[in-house]
């Protein structure tokens, strides 16, 4: 039985020997790594210099004067101004999709609800109409009557 170990023993130590060998052969053989790629030019780009020019500073007498408008009387509901919904005793304001009774029903506005006026004013079925839209939820908004609006300070 001694006999087989030593030849088992003896054939491993030749697969080893054998093995290292080949790996050496061909470690030796791989030669030099690919050469390291040749360093690229760089362009240099200057920035340009900043230049300043002198810019004239106007006068009193060069400067035309500027003309507004007359503001509207304090309570008049103007496109941008913002109105509370008011005297519907509770019933709320209907908002329509078209100025006049006949217009549907986009939402019914609540009694102290503020929305902004973008539009206006329309005249229809007796009644001055303004569109309406609410200042955080854009989904409510419509024509309104201005018989329920009352103008306040934006919200």
């Amino acid at each position: 039985m001694q006999k087989y170990w030593r030849g088992v023993m003896l054939g491993a130590f030749g697969a080893l020997l054998l093995g290292c060998g080949l790996f050496l052969g061909l470690w030796s053989s791989r030669g030099d790594a690919a050469p390291p790629p040749a360093p690229v030019g760089v362009t240099v780009i200057p920035l340009p210099s900043a230049t300043f020019t002198a810019v004239p500073v106007p006068t009193a007498s060069s400067i035309p004067p500027t003309v507004l408008p007359p503001s509207p009387p304090a309570g008049t509901i103007v496109p941008g101004a913002f109105v509370q919904i008011q005297g519907t005793a509770g019933e709320g304001l209907r908002l329509r999709a078209a100025p006049g009774l006949q217009g549907a029903v986009n939402y019914l506005g609540l009694e102290a609800e503020v929305f902004e006026v973008q539009d206006g004013p329309v005249q229809a079925d007796g009644y001055t109409w303004w569109y309406l839209v609410a200042p955080f939820d854009a989904t409510k908004q419509g024509w309104a009557a201005s018989n329920y609006l009352q103008v306040v300070q934006s919200p």
